[in-house]
């Protein structure tokens, strides 16, 4: 059940966030500005490649891997393709996982290691195979841990990862808002200098202020008539999200958005990229999810039986509204099926922008379901 009450009260709010992801949703802007700080002073800036990497690799763990490597594969495109490293292991614990280099890597290649964590063996083993093929590396971590001291005797570039003090209250949830960024924006910068993508100094300032401003917009002191991502949670409970996204930076949001859900809230979601979402998952809208499937739901005892699990389906869109889309076929499809549906787009913008207003206001639903969700 979700406490509604506790989303309009920012003190509760603020002691059920045990784990501070409030703290980090409302902060990404500044994360951004730190980690670009902390790449400047790397070196990152100084930079003068020969050329693009024939591939970049990313390795690390859980969740902030895989989104890094989505979202940057995302803004790449098919100039460099990126490939994420899947560790393997007996268990998710920093001594377990090994990484492995791909046979075919070599001097002409580019490996990226991003974690919050730093103290995995994998990884530092990874980072002096990478030295050993002649593939450069560069590393985001925490400072002072194993794998910084891995890669700089390796040869390879560290960057600070940009962290805050509660970071270490709790051990970090690998969705964090604040993890994402503080590992990302040295990436990108990274990235822009070796012309894989473009996100020069100006473009990170706008989407850091632009994840100020969904702050300034979602945060805890703004009533849920009134905050998108309040209203959006409070629309998710007791509903299975079905997610669909239209446009290119919309799709790692989404992916995001469904893993953030089930890692801080034990929330399971469904997600698919429009058109194909209307074929992909026409049969679960028409199935026992779908809100119209239980009239005798009617006569349930509203006091000893939970409500049934429906479908709610999540709209992103990056798409000017005119354009091609296959938006009004989703509405069709969704509200035929009586399938209640929230659509959020963002406020004009570049591709990293845009992408980011979406990871941030989906990043602060996800977080109030989170606090406000009880047994």
């Amino acid at each position: 059940m979700l406490d509604e009450s506790l989303l309009d009260s920012p003190e509760g709010l603020a002691e059920a966030d045990h784990r501070g992801l409030l703290r980090g949703a409302a902060e990404a802007g500044a994360r951004v500005r730190t980690a670009a700080r902390h790449a400047a002073e790397a070196g990152v800036g100084d930079l003068k490649p020969d050329g693009r990497p024939r591939a970049v690799l990313i390795a690390g763990p859980g969740a902030a891997a895989t989104h890094a490597a989505d979202l940057i594969g995302t803004l790449a495109g098919a100039g460099s393709p990126v490939t994420r490293l899947a560790p393997t292991g007996v268990a998710p614990a920093a001594g377990a996982l090994r990484w492995e280099l791909p046979g075919w890597v070599g001097s002409v290649d580019l490996l990226l290691i991003t974690t919050p964590d730093g103290t995995e063996p994998g990884l530092s083993l990874l980072a002096e195979q990478a030295y050993r093929r002649g593939c450069t590396v560069v590393a985001v971590a925490p400072a002072g841990t194993p794998l910084a001291d891995a890669v700089q005797g390796s040869h390879g570039m560290f960057v600070p990862m940009a962290t805050a003090p509660y970071d270490q209250d709790e051990p970090l949830a690998a969705s964090a808002p604040g993890v994402l960024w503080a590992l990302l924006t040295p990436l990108l910068a990274l990235l822009d200098r070796t012309g894989v993508l473009a996100a020069p100094p100006d473009t990170l300032g706008k989407v850091a202020d632009r994840l100020d401003r969904v702050a300034e917009r979602c945060g805890p002191a703004i009533a849920t008539y009134s905050n998108a991502a309040k209203t959006l949670a409070a629309e998710l409970a007791d509903a299975l999200p079905v997610v669909w996204t239209e446009g290119t930076s919309a799709g790692p949001a989404g992916r995001r958005f469904a893993a953030a859900l089930a890692e801080l809230s034990g929330t399971p979601a469904v997600v698919a990229e429009l058109p194909e979402a209307l074929a992909a998952h026409g049969a679960l809208l028409a199935g026992p999810l779908a809100a119209s499937a239980d009239p005798e739901d009617f006569f349930r005892d509203r006091v000893e039986e939970p409500p049934a699990l429906h479908a709610r389906v999540v709209l992103l869109r990056d798409r000017p509204i005119g354009g091609l889309t296959a938006a009004p076929g989703a509405r069709d499809l969704a509200l035929s099926h009586d399938t209640p549906i929230s659509e959020l787009e963002p406020e004009a913008g570049g591709e990293l922008e845009t992408l980011a207003e979406l990871i941030a206001v989906t990043d602060f639903a996800a977080v109030y379901l989170a606090l406000a969700s009880r047994a």
